[in-house]
């Protein structure tokens, strides 16, 4: 698991600096605020999580942080997706960032599913 889990720290990290560059894209070049600080919230949450689940304080406390990232990379997959089909963010920019965002949510699911099985048993 402390492979995955630095893995998952790097990627989600990653993946932050990726929306926070396409949040400053989407504020000075579109001009979009609303829904471009929605997506930065909760794409950035995913790396603070998996920050937070690296000094959890239990295995159920581990499990309920990495499910919460999950959800946040849930959600963000909702803003880029209407960022998209409104035209704000080009089909390259989404494409690009979703299969980034498709590996995080993989990754978590992963994770999610390890850390239930080993809880269960």
């Amino acid at each position: 698991m402390i492979v995955q889990d630095n893995v998952i720290h790097t990627k989600s990290y990653a993946f932050a600096i990726r929306v926070v560059n396409a949040y400053k894209f989407l504020i000075d070049s579109q001009k979009e605020f609303i829904l471009s600080k929605q997506m930065l919230r909760s794409g950035t949450a995913i790396g603070a999580l998996v920050a937070e689940a690296h000094h959890a304080q239990s295995s159920a406390d581990f499990l309920n942080k990495m499910n919460i990232a999950l959800k946040e990379a849930n959600e963000t997959s909702y803003w880029l997706s209407l960022l998209k089909d409104t035209h704000y963010l080009e089909e390259s920019l989404y494409l690009s960032i979703s299969a980034d965002r498709d590996e995080l949510i993989a990754l978590l699911v992963s994770i999610v599913k390890s850390m239930k099985d080993s809880l269960n048993k």
